[in-house]
């Protein structure tokens, strides 16, 4: 999996790029099929009343599909967390949508098999 990693309003340093790549890296256990990962990471504004608001957002892209997270936090590392969080769930889903699809043309393509196969006997 591609991962491009932007940072908006603060500074991309090693420690936060290493985080970023390890935390998405480990997605790929959840379904093999993640093609890329763009990634933004960032300060929200300058102008909250209650100190920093860091963001963390996230689209990957998978066959025929975009998953979208963001979320917002006082720390940019809880945000990540709680971003790669909430894409293992959507993706734990998008698996197994996937994989109720498959079987369910799998199935319809056996039945038609078997039919044909009653159909020759006779």
């Amino acid at each position: 999996m591609q991962i491009k990693i932007t940072a908006k309003n603060t500074d991309l340093t090693d420690a936060i790029r290493g985080y970023v790549e390890k935390k998405f890296d480990a997605l790929d256990k959840f379904f093999d099929g993640i093609i890329r990962a763009d990634v933004i990471v960032g300060l929200e504004s300058t102008h909250h009343n209650k100190g920093d608001v860091f963001f963390a957002e996230c689209k990957l892209e998978v066959p025929g599909n975009d998953l979208f997270v963001k979320k917002e936090e006082p720390s940019l590392y809880k945000a990540i967390d709680k971003v790669q969080d909430h894409l293992r769930e959507e993706l734990k889903k998008y698996s197994e949508k996937n994989n109720t699809e498959l079987k369910e043309e799998h199935n319809a393509i056996r039945e038609n098999k078997e039919y044909n196969l009653d159909e020759e006997q006779d």
